[in-house]
């Protein structure tokens, strides 16, 4: 099938469900998370007509509201993916009590959450901490708000303030992203405790390459990401760190068994088949290096 095809045929069985009537607008769809499916309602309301024995001016009201709380929840977020090194157990002691007592209950206040933070599946090093921006000025302004909040000065102060001979850490890279059109928000679709994420990077040989992939992921790929069971986190464009250009994912599943079984039903699935035959979305067209990483989250960890 060719990409114009699977294009039409995409927005063809879009319109059909939108036409299906209460079925789907009133059910979560197989893989829905709560907070797609919150989003995917208040787009759909949009599109409603007045109420039985709703006034003009109450209707209009409505609309508005409606209408902004589907531009809000359409806006792509911003991704913020520190790497700590450490190099000690007593480094990984002090970051967890930093990070559990002091930093992320100061991101929250800081209107930055959830926050999640892992651990290398077999190691020690390095401890990722992923943090959610709602736009562009959290990220920009972060640092500055933190170094006001006395709360976190004050319950962070053994990390913050660790001299030269004793660091609290040896190195911390930063990785920034914007949510891709296609899933713009964070999501938390599993919780359970001993769950692992699979922790993802796509480099690119060229920008243009990149974004023909992270076009292949919004057309169709994340579709079928949730359709088989990948359980996606986040996907994020990288705007500045290493390996660019790079596009950035985090899965998340039950144990590694299901991340095995589900896997395999990604890769056997008829539309995935259909969509990766498209010659201009061919991996050795698009791809040049791939990262894989199995996380486990802190006791902490908001995600």
């Amino acid at each position: 099938m060719e990409r114009r095809e699977f294009l039409r045929a995409s927005c063809t069985a879009g319109l059909a469900a939108l036409t299906t009537g209460a079925a789907y607008g009133q059910q979560k769809l197989p893989g829905e998370s709560e907070m797609a499916y919150r989003q995917r309602m208040a787009r759909l309301q949009a599109f409603r007509g007045p109420l039985p024995g709703e006034s003009e001016a109450a209707y209009r009201e409505r609309m508005s509201n409606l209408r902004a709380t589907a531009a809000e929840a359409m806006a792509a977020e911003y991704f913020e993916l520190r790497r700590y090194e450490i190099e000690t157990e007593a480094q990984k002691a002090g970051f967890d009590a930093f990070a559990k007592e002091a930093a992320i209950p100061a991101l929250n206040r800081a209107g930055v959450e959830p926050v999640g933070a892992f651990y290398p599946w077999e190691g020690l090093s390095p401890i990722y901490v992923l943090f959610r921006h709602k736009n562009l000025p959290s990220f920009v302004t972060l640092t500055q708000r933190l170094a006001e909040d006395e709360k976190f000065l004050q319950a962070g102060a053994d990390f913050l303030n660790a001299p030269a001979s004793n660091p609290a850490y040896k190195r911390m890279q930063v990785q920034f992203m914007q949510a891709f059109e296609g899933m713009p928000h964070i999501e938390t679709p599993i919780k359970a405790p001993g769950r692992v994420f699979q922790l993802r990077i796509y480099e690119s040989p060229s920008e243009k390459t990149g974004l023909k992939k992270i076009e292949m992921f919004n057309i169709g790929e994340i579709d079928i990401f949730r359709k088989t069971g990948l359980n996606p986190v986040f996907f994020g464009q990288t705007l500045a760190g290493d390996k660019m250009p790079n596009l950035t994912y985090m899965l998340v599943f039950d144990n590694m068994e299901e991340r095995q079984a589900n896997w395999k039903r990604f890769v056997n699935d008829p539309e995935w088949k259909q969509l990766s035959s498209i010659p201009e979305y061919a991996d050795k067209e698009i791809l040049c290096g791939i990262t894989n990483l199995y996380l486990k989250p802190a006791d902490y960890s908001q995600i």
